[in-house]
């Protein structure tokens, strides 16, 4: 099934989370035979994941410059090179970017601009250029739907936050526009709604989108990863390292804990979070992101290391993530409840311990518990979290079991998020609804 006589331009929000989704989502497209121009900064541009040959032709990355913005420190182009305070710096930046954007659409005109839910201003410009717009959503069809409709969103509608100390999803950036008023202008101004999801797990949230909205929602399959064309080609040497020590263990018993790069952990979560590891007895293969501005020597709790040398490895900076999902020794997850990392750990069958900390993580925890494939750490009063207790869940999920029905409704969705025939078939669907909806548009 192709399209070739048609080009999408794709422009996602500026964080990893995002433009990763999007990029994968372009890859998608160029393999049904759809031109795909991925729109970012320079910087952004240079991160991803190179374009596999076989799309080459199929694809093209062009870059947009962003404007210096007060606030926002130089050469700090997504949301992993900033603080959270920053952030509202960031979302101005982003808005810059239309006058570029508009630049481009001069020299050629799309027959569907994808947008991410920040970008109102792109949407703003397609309007003028006659451009249909459709918003992608990297998150669950749980989290639109909790959020509400395009107006309850544009007033003021807040996500709960898994964190007492975590900004509010509607605070105002720098020029006064909210999260809420982004994606519900965004909504308002497309002709159809992508979301990263599918009819097998979340079909009546999508039925209560399609309700709020009133029109086309499209899931586009949950996007599970290749891992042969997905993964970066390494040079970095601890990956045989990691393999080897995951070669020497036993099937399913290995936890594997990550927690991204979005969110900032303070050193005394990190400690938290290593006695919490340290106590679950469980081995473990930690990939550990080092905080700005942290000693190496001071990362990990005195003598951590030496005490759990036979029971984990902890591994420092990027590792990759696929192939030791797919890895036999690895028996569970344990994670901040991201979207895109839910769906990875879930295509290779595994149960998920979730500990979220900011923007739509605490409801995707909390669409994971309902679906019984996970189980959310329980926090104190405070919002923190003990180690005793993390410690009690990762046991109850790996070994114990009363974790048994959690094992396999893990492995019995893997028939669901790692089958990509199944998820393939949303592709389909969407390449003729664009076909069907050029077509009206010519006549």
């Amino acid at each position: 099934m192709e399209a070739k006589t048609h080009h999408i331009m794709m422009f996602p929000w500026l964080a990893f989370g995002h433009m990763l989704p999007f990029f994968e989502l372009s890859k998608q497209f160029a393999a049904k035979g759809i031109f795909v121009s991925y729109v970012s900064t320079p910087r952004n541009l240079q991160r991803l994941p190179p374009i596999p040959s076989s799309l080459a032709a199929k694809m093209e990355l062009l870059e947009i410059q962003m404007q210096p913005v007060d606030g926002l420190p130089e050469n700090c182009e997504a949301s992993i090179d900033i603080q959270p305070a920053q952030m509202p710096f960031l979302k101005k930046a982003y808005d810059t970017l239309a006058e570029p954007f508009e630049h481009l659409l001069q020299k050629a005109i799309p027959d569907l601009i994808v947008v991410d839910f920040a970008a109102y201003r792109i949407s703003e410009v397609a309007v003028k250029y006659g451009v249909s717009t459709a918003f992608f959503s990297v998150s669950s069809a749980y989290m639109l739907a909790y959020m509400g409709s395009p107006a309850e969103l544009k007033g003021g509608k807040q996500l709960p936050s898994p964190k007492s100390d975590t900004k509010p999803h509607t605070k105002e950036n720098a020029e006064g526009v909210s999260s809420g008023q982004r994606i519900g202008k965004v909504i308002e101004e497309s002709s159809f709604i992508l979301v990263r999801s599918c009819e097998d797990f979340e079909g009546k949230y999508l039925n209560i989108i399609r309700e709020l909205y009133r029109k086309p929602v499209l899931p586009v399959g949950l996007l599970p990863p290749i891992t042969e064309e997905s993964e970066h080609v390494s040079t970095d040497s601890s990956w045989p390292e990691t393999c080897k020590w995951l070669d020497g263990k036993e099937p399913k018993s290995v936890l594997f804990v990550g927690f991204g790069s979005e969110y900032k952990m303070p050193l005394e979560e990190i400690h938290e979070l290593a006695f919490s590891l340290e106590l679950s007895r469980s081995p473990f293969l930690w990939i550990l992101r080092k905080p700005q501005g942290v000693d190496s020597s001071d990362l990990l709790p005195p003598g951590f290391a030496s005490r759990t040398q036979s029971q984990g490895l902890v591994v420092l900076g990027w590792a990759p993530q696929q192939k030791i999902l797919a890895h036999p020794a690895i028996g569970g997850c344990f994670f901040h409840s991201g979207w895109g990392t839910c769906i990875e750990s879930l295509a290779h069958g595994h149960p998920l311990i979730l500990l979220p900390f900011i923007s739509d993580q605490g409801l995707t925890a909390k669409l994971i518990v309902e679906n019984q494939a996970g189980y959310e750490v329980p926090r104190n009063k405070d919002s923190s979290f003990s180690r005793d207790v993390v410690a009690d869940s990762i046991r109850r999920v790996l070994v114990e079991d009363e974790g048994e029905q959690l094992r396999l409704k893990a492995a019995e969705l893997q028939s669901v998020f790692g089958n990509h025939e199944s998820q393939d078939n949303y592709m389909n669907k969407f390449i003729d609804h664009l076909k069907d909806n050029m077509t009206k548009k010519q006549v």
